[in-house]
């Protein structure tokens, strides 16, 4: 038996999204860009599906791209945005601990000539927004910084930095791909220009996403793939009709059941900081009070951090960002807090969903505790 506790990495798709889905693979055929009968159901689902996600994020439905996931609307921002901007506007301004669909991007458009800022999160794992205006200059186009992170479970004050950015005149976008489902979204209100959304993070399929784009970005945002004009001609290729009717109904239920998922989200993850702070040198891997509800990254001092996540079979859970599980190295997020390469082994991210009871909870912080206890005791031996 597994307990799963990697929501943050993915969450197991909502059956009710599986029985929506199944319906539309057995019974629609038309593809969306279709004239015919077939392919005008197809499109009206569609056009319902973006109808349904825009309502969760309090957006305009014409202002949603499909994409295959959170990674190519990342992409698809940077690239779009950078690519195109004139000489003089060839600066983006971004955060050290920022996912790897940022960072990668980023690093390849430095290869491509523009230049790129990191800034510095602090020791709690913010990203100081005073430290985002002052690195923006007359040749900044854009800044990217994540809604939330995506293994400390820190909330950034995105709105702030989009304000900044308004009134100097620059784009803001925000990965919002842990945000979706786990907190209130209204995209109308923040001054956020571009968005980047995920299915698989909130009971939807995998393979699927968005791209929010607000007004301010839309004529500045150029393609980065080429065929046959679908989505505003921002993401072109026949449209997987069943993904993103699994995005719009996972979306739906989002939005039905919004509260109640937040607060079992926050009841769960609280409940297991709770147990697991009856252990000594157990540190907390950003404030809880600046934390999204599914996401509890603690450091357990005392053990090694290989060792740890050996003796815990028993467990899905991860030790930073499962995007970067390959590497086999500390997690440079938490590096960049402050956490030394021990600390940083040792810490596991813990992140819940809706499927997460309380007898789950109990049985994981049994075995983190009899694992970190044994670990101890064959240390000081």
């Amino acid at each position: 038996m597994s307990i799963y506790l990697d929501h943050a990495a993915t969450t197991p798709i909502d059956a009710r999204v599986v029985a929506r889905m199944a319906d539309v693979m057995a019974s629609v055929h038309g593809n969306p860009s279709s004239t015919h009968n077939p392919g005008r159901i197809a499109r009206g689902l569609v056009e319902t599906a973006r109808d349904d996600l825009a309502a969760l994020i309090a957006g305009q439905s014409g202002q949603i791209v499909f994409t295959s996931g959170a990674t190519e609307a990342d992409n698809l921002a940077l690239f779009g945005l950078m690519r195109g901007a004139p000489a003089e506007q060839r600066h983006l301004v971004t955060s050290r601990i920022e996912h790897r669909a940022i960072l990668d991007a980023a690093r390849q458009l430095e290869a491509e000539g523009v230049r790129v800022t990191y800034v510095d999160a602090d020791r709690e794992g913010r990203v100081p927004v005073s430290a985002v205006e002052a690195a923006i200059g007359p040749q900044t186009r854009a800044v990217s910084v994540m809604w939330v992170n995506n293994e400390t479970g820190v909330i950034q004050d995105v709105m702030a930095m989009a304000a900044i950015c308004r009134a100097r005149g620059v784009i803001f976008h925000s990965d919002a791909a842990q945000a979706l489902g786990h907190l209130p979204i209204r995209l109308c209100d923040t001054g956020i220009d571009l968005a980047s959304l995920s299915a698989h993070k909130m009971g939807g399929p995998a393979g699927v996403g968005a791209l929010w784009v607000g007004a301010r970005a839309a004529p500045l945002l150029k393609p980065i793939l080429f065929g046959g004009g679908q989505e505003h001609g921002w993401r072109p290729g026949t449209l997987p009709l069943h993904q993103i009717v699994g995005l719009g109904e996972a979306s739906r239920i989002a939005a039905e059941q919004l509260a109640q998922d937040i607060a079992h989200y926050q009841a769960m993850t609280e409940l297991l900081a709770a147990r697991l702070s009856t252990l000594p040198s157990v540190q907390r891997n950003g404030p809880a009070e600046l934390r999204a509800p599914h996401i509890l990254n603690l450091a357990f001092g005392g053990v090694d951090g290989e060792a740890l996540h050996a003796s815990l079979p028993g467990l899905a859970i991860s030790g930073g960002s499962a995007c970067g599980a390959e590497r086999g190295e500390p997690s440079y997020v938490l590096r960049s807090l402050g956490r030394d390469d021990p600390a940083a082994e040792a810490s596991i991210r813990f992140s819940v969903g809706r499927q997460t009871t309380e007898n789950d909870i109990e049985l994981a912080a049994k075995i983190v505790e009899n694992a970190v206890k044994k670990l101890r005791s064959l240390w000081s031996d």
